[in-house]
C-alpha cells in the first residue's frame, strides 16, 4: 500500500461533463482524493463535486475550501450532506476564512469552530480546515484530521505548521497549482502565469520567506507551485513528504493539457510512493 497520500484539485471553470471526466481519470490513475475549490467567480465547488461523485466509486470527494462567511452552516451540512449520500460515504468537508474574500470577517477561529461543530453533528464527515495563521492552525491540530496550506509548495513550511498545530494527530497537506510537463520551461512559465493570481495574498503569511516582490520570479516559483518536467516535480514532491507532509493535493490546470498532466503526474509521482 502507498504510503504517501495524492489529491488532485478542480477549478470551478470548465464546462459540464468535464469534472467528472477529469475524476474519473484521476481515480483511475490512482489519486487518493478529488476536490473542487471554492473560488469567487468560478462555479460553486458542488457543481464539480456532484459530476465527480457520479461517476467514481473510490476516491474521497469534498470543498478546499467552503467557508461561514459567505454560507451558512446549514447550507454547508446540506450540501456536505448530500455529497456523501450521492458518493456512498466518501466526503469530506473542508473550511476555511477565505480571508481573500473582501467580506467582513470577525473572529474567524470561532466562526469555524461552531461550523465544524455544526456540520459533524449532521453529518459523519471528516474535517480539512484550511489555514496558515498560528490561531487557525491550532484550531485544526485540535479538531480536524487534516490542514490544507494552499497556494504553497514549501516544504520548509511543513514543520512551522507541524509545530503550529500542537501535535502529530492532524495531517498537513501542501496544494498548489500545478503544470507538469515534458517540456520543462513552458510548463514552468505556465505555473508563473497561474500563480500570479494568488501570490500577492499568499507569500505575505509564509513566514520562511522575506523580501517578496510583488510578483513571483522563477527563482520562488517552487515555493508557491509544482511545476516542470515530470523528474523536476518528483523530486519536489519528495521533499516536501520528506518534510513531514502527509498528502500534497496537485492544483488544476496540471499539465499544458489536464489529461496529459494527471497521466504523467500518475506516472513518475504517485509510482514513487509505491
Amino acid at each position: 500500500m502507498r504510503s504517501r497520500r495524492f489529491g488532485v484539485g478542480l477549478r470551478g471553470n470548465l464546462g459540464a461533463g468535464e469534472y467528472g471526466r477529469l475524476g474519473r481519470l484521476a481515480e483511475d490513475l490512482g489519486f487518493d482524493v478529488v476536490s473542487a475549490f471554492h473560488d469567487l467567480g468560478d462555479e460553486p465547488a458542488a457543481v464539480a463535486l456532484r459530476e465527480v461523485a457520479q461517476v467514481t466509486s473510490r476516491v474521497r470527494l469534498g470543498p478546499a475550501c467552503l467557508n461561514p462567511y459567505t454560507m451558512t452552516p446549514d447550507e454547508i451540512a446540506t450540501a456536505i450532506g448530500e455529497l456523501n449520500e450521492i458518493s456512498g460515504g466518501r466526503a469530506y468537508v473542508g473550511l476555511a476564512r477565505g480571508a481573500w474574500l473582501g467580506v467582513a470577517q470577525h473572529d474567524a477561529v470561532t466562526r469555524v469552530r461552531a461550523a465544524v461543530r455544526y456540520v459533524t453533528s449532521q453529518v459523519d464527515v471528516p474535517v480539512l480546515i484550511g489555514g496558515w495563521g498560528p490561531r487557525m492552525v491550532a484550531l485544526a491540530g485540535e479538531i480536524a484530521d487534516e490542514l490544507k496550506v494552499g497556494g504553497s509548495a514549501n516544504p520548509a513550511l511543513v514543520p512551522v505548521m507541524r509545530s503550529r498545530l500542537g501535535g502529530p494527530r492532524t495531517g498537513i497537506v501542501l496544494g498548489a497549482v500545478t503544470v507538469v510537463d515534458e517540456d520543462g520551461e513552458t510548463a514552468r512559465a505556465l505555473a508563473l502565469s497561474r500563480v500570479q493570481r494568488y501570490f500577492e495574498v499568499v507569500a505575505r503569511l509564509d513566514p520562511t520567506l522575506t523580501d517578496i516582490s510583488e510578483q513571483v520570479t522563477d527563482e520562488l516559483l517552487d515555493r508557491f507551485a509544482f511545476a516542470g518536467t515530470p523528474a523536476q516535480v518528483a523530486r519536489h514532491v519528495d521533499e516536501v513528504f520528506a518534510a513531514g507532509a502527509s498528502r500534497v493535493e496537485f492544483g488544476a490546470p496540471f499539465g499544458l493539457e489536464p489529461e496529459t498532466g494527471l497521466r504523467l503526474l500518475a506516472a513518475h509521482v504517485l509510482s514513487g510512493g509505491e
